[in-house]
């Protein structure tokens, strides 16, 4: 694993922290708020790129969905697997 990888892990628990201090109202407009982003990016980017250590934490989220969840993913959940499954 990169030190690249391991960094962006690690900005990931430390906002996952952040988020637990959190009131259930600001997560909620938060939700809302991401969403719509990404609504707007998709319509924008036909595929992104990702990176190696975007695919290892997009997976290791997918680990805490169930399976009818991962339609918030931009990846396929054939993708998700494959990356779960190299671990």
């Amino acid at each position: 694993m990169s030190w690249s990888s391991l960094y962006l892990i690690l900005g990931r628990i430390f906002q996952l922290l952040v988020l637990l201090g959190r009131d259930d109202r600001a997560k909620t407009a938060e939700i809302v708020v991401l969403r719509h982003q990404v609504a707007v990016l998709r319509r924008q980017v036909n595929r992104p790129e990702l990176q190696p250590g975007d695919r290892v934490v997009l997976a290791a989220l997918s680990q805490l969905l169930p399976r009818s969840s991962w339609n918030v993913f931009f990846v396929t959940p054939a993708t998700l697997l494959r990356c779960t499954a190299r671990w």
